[in-house]
């Protein structure tokens, strides 16, 4: 969230490294680790946030590529590299679609440069996600993205990470006033659920990052003002058009949630 630095800082904890480790990643240090398992041990359920996040970007990229004409993506705060990244989800299905991811980490930058240095349709962008015009006036992003057609812009996982005074709603409207009808957005964002394990997950979180907002689903909703809300609406993430294309994993109607698969909601939205 921070501007960008010249080295990677192995002495304090980084949300993109945390996540990471709670994804069963390698790109962490001893103190990522000792804050995930604070979540593995006190909150064991809480490693399954990850995951179903990670599965509703997943399917979210492959519905657009798959029943829209949109073939080109900012990725808001896109953390480490992974299995499944924008891009290479995308691509798969549309080969040329082009693909900015937006981070500041230091690790994101080093890990996500070398994965991408082969692929001359993806950029990673080093700007604060809440420094707007930054993001759209940065060279790369110009040079990939053509704002006079209908863009993906995504924010997975990232506007919880930014607190009631920055403004996250205006952050969403920014991006909103600037790319043309047919544009998506997809949110994905921890969800309130009024109990003692929302509570414990946020202090954990403002203790370590100074940072971590938990939001009803009105109030995520109310970050896509202006825009049509997709069915099935903003959902725990597991439910949000679980098994669609060729995704067969949380089958979340078929199943009963746990009260930790309910704490991250998702859902996406069409630009009128």
């Amino acid at each position: 969230m921070t501007g960008e630095s010249s080295s990677i800082d192995s002495t304090r904890p980084s949300i993109a490294r945390v996540y990471d480790y709670l994804l069963g990643g390698k790109d962490n240090y001893a103190v990522d680790r000792e804050i995930g398992d604070v979540f593995k041990r006190d909150l064991p359920g809480s490693v399954a946030i990850a995951f179903a996040n990670r599965a509703a970007l997943t399917r979210a990229v492959r519905e657009i590529v798959t029943t829209s004409g949109v073939r080109q993506f900012i990725d808001l705060g896109s953390g480490l590299p992974t299995a499944d990244n924008v891009h290479q989800v995308a691509q798969r299905t549309a080969p040329e679609t082009r693909v900015v991811y937006v981070d500041t980490d230091p690790q994101v930058l080093v890990h996500g440069r070398a994965l991408l240095e082969e692929n001359d349709r993806t950029r990673v962008v080093p700007v604060d996600v809440r420094d707007r015009e930054g993001i759209r006036d940065h060279p790369d992003t110009r040079e990939l993205i053509d704002f006079d057609r209908p863009v993906a812009v995504m924010f997975s996982a990232i506007l919880h990470h930014v607190n009631d005074e920055e403004d996250p709603a205006g952050i969403v409207r920014h991006w909103r006033d600037r790319v043309p009808s047919g544009s998506y957005f997809f949110v994905s964002h921890f969800r309130s659920g009024n109990n003692a394990e929302t509570a414990e997950a946020e202090k954990v979180l403002q203790q370590t990052f100074g940072r971590g907002r938990w939001r009803t689903d009105t109030e995520i909703e109310a970050l896509l003002d202006g825009l049509e809300i997709l069915e099935p609406g903003i959902v725990p993430a597991p439910l949000w058009r679980p098994g669609t294309g060729g995704d067969p994993q949380h089958l979340g109607a078929e199943r009963e949630l746990t009260v930790w698969e309910r704490l991250i909601a998702a859902g996406m939205a069409r630009k009128p």
